[in-house]
């Protein structure tokens, strides 16, 4: 994983994730499966310049879905927790 943009699939914007920005200064990504904790805290670094102290993962496991008879499944998928420094913030809508 050499590029910072393909690490990084999207923030999670949930209400969990609100709260956990708020009270804990910790930010929720999707993330490639195939990243490592140094690649997304260098990614996470450059892309918005702040200061990372510690990252989590998680494998998430897709949901199974049925329509009928037919029976599928999502992809599976890779989350990250990031713990930004005390003071340091990343705003993902600003002035909405």
């Amino acid at each position: 994983m050499k590029n910072r943009y393909s690490v990084l699939k999207k923030p999670l914007i949930t209400e969990k994730s609100n709260i956990m920005k708020e009270e804990l200064n910790q930010i929720a990504f999707a993330v490639d499966p195939r990243a490592n904790k140094i690649e997304i805290k260098e990614a996470v670094k450059k892309l918005f310049n702040v200061k990372v102290l510690k990252v989590r993962t998680i494998n998430m496991l897709g949901k199974r879905k049925r329509l009928g008879r037919s029976e599928g499944k999502k992809a599976d998928w890779k989350k990250a927790v990031v713990t930004l420094k005390e003071g340091e913030r990343i705003d993902f809508f600003e002035g909405v």
